[in-house]
């Protein structure tokens, strides 16, 4: 069973809206409550899962990790981190387990501090930006028209939060491996 949800972001209100904040955008659509500052983070349980928002900045949100689960004994392959991912279109969630890192440097904090890449990823696709550098592109704010597609993004994973919350998460990969909820236009 998942013993702990990580939402992976960036502190700070410049970064709400950013496309590398759209983890904590879906804890947000959780509605979670209870949240206090602890574990270089906010934190809050519901049950026996824990919640965490590493405040730690992408870069290092391994080492909120670390603490929270040194102190529960948590297994990596007990944890989910909900987390954006370029390799997926925008209106696209992915459930899957462990693999490449794919030069996201949450992910790759979390390995070192874990010493593992094998635990659970929710991945909120965002796409690659068509110009410019994926620093600017992660860093920016989604426009107006995505925002549009945000909203069945976000419903889905607030969805899917819940199932992994009922049952093992291996159950749920037929049908979150790989889920388009909003097909993007050929041209796009």
């Amino acid at each position: 069973m998942i013993e702990l949800i990580v939402f992976l972001g960036n502190p700070g209100n410049e970064y709400n809206t950013a496309r590398h904040n759209v983890g904590w955008l879906v804890a947000e659509h959780n509605a979670l409550t209870g949240w206090r500052k602890k574990y270089k983070g906010r934190y809050t349980t519901v049950n026996t899962v824990h919640f965490l928002m590493p405040e730690t900045y992408m870069n290092a949100s391994g080492e909120s990790v670390a603490m929270l689960t040194s102190f529960f004994h948590i297994s990596a392959a007990h944890i989910l981190v909900v987390h954006d991912e370029l390799d997926l279109p925008l209106g696209t969630v992915a459930l899957k387990y462990s693999g490449g890192l794919n030069g996201h440097n949450g992910l790759r904090s979390l390995k070192t501090h874990l010493k593992t890449a094998d635990f659970w990823r929710l991945r909120i696709g965002i796409g690659r930006p068509i110009q410019g550098t994926v620093h600017n592109w992660v860093l920016s704010s989604f426009t107006d028209e995505e925002k549009n597609v945000l909203v069945p993004v976000l419903t889905a994973s607030t969805l899917l939060i819940s199932q992994i919350l009922e049952q093992e998460p291996e159950f749920l990969m037929p049908e979150w491996q790989k889920k388009v909820l909003v097909p993007q236009p050929l041209n796009a």
